[in-house]
């Protein structure tokens, strides 16, 4: 017979290192299309100033408008580079956190009970069940009935609740 001494092993478990990215960061296509749009935009705005064209004034302004659209590529660039801590990562489904497990608990109780007061208030005084009286609803159906028969006259039905 074999001791369970001698059945465990040992375990090694590496702690988890994050990934440092070097130069521009994790989104280096954001980056580059943002820097090209600030070049091509500057370069354009340029020759409207300095051109001695024309028309300067619509390169100034298709420059001014180039850069002003590479903001979405900086903005890209930038929510793609937040770096946020796994335990920041949790829900509130299964994994609650520990320190706030109190506050969280309170906060959900006086939330349900004040939904309940509220839907308890909307909620009309009929008994609930098969005890309602029964209603006869018009509803008032129009419909042609050319489909079923061959007159062409129109016909209404009442529903009964």
């Amino acid at each position: 017979m074999i001791s369970p001494a001698t059945m465990s092993t040992s375990v090694q478990v590496e702690p988890v290192t994050e990934i440092s990215y070097g130069g521009v960061g994790r989104c280096k296509c954001s980056f580059w299309f943002a820097v090209a749009h600030d070049i091509l935009g500057v370069f354009i705005m340029m020759v409207g100033v300095f051109g001695g064209l024309v028309i300067h004034d619509l390169f100034v302004y298709a420059g001014a408008l180039i850069i002003f659209l590479s903001l979405i590529w900086w903005v890209f660039w930038y929510s793609g580079n937040i770096d946020v801590p796994p335990e920041d990562l949790e829900d509130d489904v299964g994994m609650m956190k520990l320190r706030n497990r109190k506050l969280s608990r309170v906060v959900r109780n006086m939330s349900d009970r004040l939904s309940n007061r509220i839907r308890n208030s909307l909620r009309k005084n009929t008994p609930m069940g098969n005890n309602r009286p029964r209603t006869d609803v018009p509803l008032s159906t129009i419909f042609d009935t050319a489909m079923a028969s061959s007159s062409k006259e129109l016909s209404r039905e009442t529903l009964s609740i």
